[in-house]
């Protein structure tokens, strides 16, 4: 494929997330520094008052009013779920855990949680910013198409994973590279291994080094795990089968960070399994050696999310009242590099690591938490980790979240309502892409993850041209800081 001329919003100019019009305000302070990997930390001693917390509001988000099809098939994929697979069935999961690392487990209290507590005058809101243009930093480096109805994810600076429809009801949809440098694409799993036992591809992560994707017999209630190392060429070498499993579990949401496959596997919670632990496994690309990183008590908030040396899961720790543990691991030696405890019963929708340390989303208000109870995604603004969350000043992004942000070299880049937003917290400005013609209802959706050099957006299209057949195409944008 080559690139193809770039496309123009419905009205010309950035469409802005709804919500009101920021204001120009004080300046934030600067994010600095990068993610080292160290110790894992060890909670500190915090007395925790025991309170009944209630989520006050979910958020009047668009997320769950439509559904998006893929053309030629019965795959229908939630806006929420965009990112983390499509079908839920089921694994069988066994094996040990890393959280003892923590000091964590054998606790029944909260007395050995650092949780995080962050006032209200600490927090400073997309409210207080400027808009800028977005050529004003940021450069479309490339405007691909793709066939309508793919999905893109990218943890590479070279290529994207691509989950592209099939042609015909068989094979459902197939897996693609797209290299971002000038737009060519390579099918390398042109259907499901299973397809003759009924099973489709339902979910991939690639980099340049390797591939990893489920697929599922949705009648039977099975689903398989597979991966593959990539050669020079970006071939796969083999597929290799790392796991499997029934209906008692859902199916496994992914990562993949250089030649390092991730999978999380969580009971259903009406299963035979539901009392059961959720667990992270490994597996570098290509070889049948699985390792299992974590395990939860019960099922974890997130899915996986990939940075730029290790992944991120929100396990619940083992204590008799609900938390979530923000828990950072090392791809390399799947080691704990940093955690981060949310107050009792707040759960995020999405959570990643960057130059600051975490960040989180929540898709609803709670009626407790002081500076973090709100709706939206959370940073913190200076270099942070365990217990220093409390003591750094946080940024929220205030609109309804739809998948964890990114860092595009200085700039905190964020899927808002359509566009997709990067900020530049040293002038407390930001910018907005702008949203294609014809786009479906979520507009421009976010591919990166973790840090990268790159933003790679992209957005399914419908629009009718003068004297001629309606449109529809995948339109993948690729920007860079200037």
């Amino acid at each position: 494929m080559t690139p193809r001329k770039k496309h123009t919003s419905s009205n010309g100019q950035p469409q802005r997330a709804a919500g009101g019009q920021p204001r120009a305000a004080r300046h934030a302070r600067g994010a600095g520094g990068t993610p080292q990997a160290g110790p894992s930390v060890r909670p500190t001693v915090r007395t925790v008052q025991q309170v009944s917390p209630t989520l006050r509001a979910e958020a009047p988000s668009s997320l769950d009013k439509g559904v998006f099809t893929i053309p030629n098939s019965q795959l229908v994929v939630s806006r929420r779920h965009l990112l983390y697979g499509a079908i839920g069935v089921g694994v069988i999961a066994a094996g040990t855990t890393a959280a003892g690392a923590l000091g964590l487990l054998g606790h029944d209290d909260t007395a050995d949680l650092t949780i995080l507590s962050v006032p209200t005058s600490a927090v400073t809101t997309s409210e207080e910013l400027s808009e800028v243009e977005l050529s004003a930093h940021f450069g479309l480096v490339g405007d691909f198409e793709m066939p309508y109805g793919t999905l893109v994810w990218c943890n590479d600076p070279d290529v994207a994973a691509c989950l592209v429809p099939g042609e015909a009801a068989k094979p459902l949809t197939q897996v693609q590279l797209l290299y971002l440098g000038n737009g060519g694409t390579k099918t390398i799993v042109g259907q499901a291994v299973g397809q003759d036992e009924g099973f489709e591809i339902y979910d991939v992560r690639a980099t340049s080094d390797g591939v990893v994707w489920t697929e599922a017999d949705i009648l039977e209630g099975v689903w398989r795990v597979y991966t593959a190392r990539l050669d020079s060429d970006g071939d796969p070498v083999e597929y290799v089968r790392v796991d499997s499993g029934n209906a008692d579990w859902e199916t496994p949401t992914l990562a993949l960070v250089g030649n390092k496959a991730f999978w999380q596997v969580m009971p259903r919670s009406n299963g035979n399994a539901a009392a059961s632990d959720s667990v992270l496994k490994k597996a570098v690309v290509g070889t049948t050696n699985v390792d299992v990183v974590y395990s939860s008590p019960g099922r974890m908030a997130t899915p996986p999310n990939p940075t730029l040396h290790g992944v991120v899961i929100t396990p619940r720790t083992p204590t008799s009242a609900v938390h979530y543990q923000l828990t950072y691991v090392d791809a390399a030696s799947g080691s704990v590099v940093d955690t981060m405890v949310l107050p009792q019963a707040m759960k995020p929708l999405e959570a990643g690591y960057g130059k600051t340390g975490f960040t989180f989303c929540f898709d609803g208000i709670y009626d407790y938490g002081d500076g973090i109870a709100n709706l939206g995604t959370y940073v913190p603004l200076q270099r942070a980790t365990g217990a220093d969350y409390n003591y750094v000043p946080w940024f929220r992004f205030s609109r309804t979240p739809a998948c964890a942000p990114c860092w595009c070299g200085d700039y905190l880049v964020v899927k808002s309502t359509q566009a997709v937003c990067g900020i530049d917290f040293s002038s407390s400005t930001y910018f907005a892409t702008d949203v294609l013609t014809g786009s479906a209802d979520y507009g421009d959706f976010l591919a990166t993850t973790g840090e990268q050099d790159i933003m790679v957006t992209f957005a399914n299209i419908t629009r009718s041209l003068i004297n001629q057949a309606e449109e529809q195409l995948c339109a993948v944008r690729v920007y860079a800081p200037l």
